[in-house]
């Protein structure tokens, strides 16, 4: 019996039935749950490039891309990008297959920075064809030197009159290679550090842009380095206005951030059912691996991991989806559903025993699947760290409040 029909009996599962959810977000997880188990039963890995091609074309066929554009107007699915939706879908994704929870993700990352600050024309020209599946996106943050520390980028954005020339090179971007369009973050140098950065939007086409590497990694997906020489962008793709560039990123990934922490849960939960698969069918000294109590403890910590997971993952993005800035619980979020992943399926690879690391398994895949995700829109160190100055924050403006409250 297939795992994921007995996990599908579920679905909704137990945590639609939490007040972070309304009733069309439990309709979407059906639904996407039954398009997945459909459509998603096998996706080959021989060729990534023309997979994922043909995963962004279905999805948008399907109206799921819809959910990660802001605008009804432009194809979204909503006049905002709501949050929690996206996180189901890519919790759903995930579970069926990674590079389809890739397909999703990047559309909307790769967009996102349009749909929160491009102007109607901007919006107009990428927006329906990102949500149709007409043009794949991505999003040009990472260089060599600045990845976890942004405000070191050097791509240099000279102002020559009605354009911007760049020079310089961004790697480490998914969908690098296939793209039809970057949203490419850029030095401008309106002022030092993160003030200085403004964000472009830069066509595959463009003369001066080329692939410089194709990059391999342990779970394949499109990745390239890419380099620009000379490049020059007429100043009416400019997103915002100059210098704007570090806060349209950081907005961006407060909405993507919480969803790489849904795909982590997704990937977990298809371990938790293939490790109770193995329990349950796995004969071993005349009874069931499952009939172990150590098994048993196993797979108990496996389903508080997941549990802990989804509380922080969909309390986060409900938060974002009131308004409410969410840098903190995003951080949060992904740190504990990321790092929580990886132990689930360790356990889920431990509890299949020899076949767990066998090539083609989907305990071995998910392994290779969860590595990124740890690293991806802000290594675990870096939430860490956001974590505990946002506290300090917090703590220090209580303490200067309190301060001010006090009689001289």
């Amino acid at each position: 019996m297939n795992p994921l029909n007995a996990l599908a009996e579920q679905n909704p599962h137990d945590a639609l039935a939490w007040p972070f959810f309304e009733d069309r977000h439990r309709v979407l997880a059906t639904e996407v749950e039954t398009w997945a188990r459909e459509h998603l039963p096998h996706v080959p890995h021989d060729d990534v490039d023309n997979t994922c091609r043909a995963l962004v074309h279905n999805l948008g066929a399907a109206g799921w891309l819809r959910y990660g554009v802001g605008g009804t107007a432009y194809g979204g699915h909503g006049d905002t990008i709501d949050t929690r939706a996206v996180c189901l879908l890519r919790e759903t994704l995930a579970k069926h297959s990674g590079l389809a929870d890739f397909a999703l993700a990047m559309q909307g990352l790769g967009s996102g920075a349009i749909s929160l600050a491009g102007n109607d024309a901007q919006k107009a020209r990428y927006l329906p064809r990102v949500a149709q599946g007409e043009a794949i996106a991505a999003f040009a943050l990472s260089e060599p030197d600045a990845g976890s520390d942004v405000a070191a980028m050097a791509l240099a954005a000279r102002d020559d009159g009605d354009h911007y020339v760049l020079d310089g090179e961004k790697t480490w971007i998914s969908n690098g290679g296939i793209a039809d369009f970057y949203v490419v973050f850029a030095r401008t140098g309106e002022a030092p550090g993160a003030r200085g950065i403004s964000a472009l939007i830069v066509d595959a086409d463009t003369p001066g842009l080329e692939i410089a590497e194709r990059i391999d990694v342990i779970a394949p997906h499109p990745l390239a380095r890419l380099r620009f020489t000379n490049a020059r962008v007429s100043k009416q793709q400019l997103l915002g206005t100059p210098g704007e560039g570090f806060k349209i990123a950081m907005r961006t990934l407060d909405i993507f951030r919480t969803s790489v922490a849904a795909a982590s849960l997704g990937f977990a939960r298809r371990a938790l059912a293939e490790g109770l698969a193995r329990a349950s069918s796995r004969k071993m000294f005349n009874q069931t691996l499952g009939d172990f109590q150590l098994t048993q403890a196993k797979l108990a910590q496996m389903a508080l991991t997941i549990d802990s997971s989804a509380l922080l993952v969909y309390r986060a993005a409900w938060l974002r989806d009131q308004g409410v800035n969410v840098t903190r619980e995003a951080a949060m979020a992904k740190w504990h559903a990321s790092e929580g992943a990886q132990q689930v399926i360790d356990a889920a690879v431990q509890l299949w025993g020899g076949m767990g690391v066998q090539s083609g398994q989907i305990v071995e895949s998910l392994y290779r699947e969860i590595r990124s995700l740890r690293i991806y829109e802000g290594a675990t160190e870096v939430q860490q760290l956001i974590v505990g100055r946002d506290l300090l924050k917090e703590f220090q403006a209580a303490q200067d409040t309190e301060s001010r409250r006090k009689p001289l």
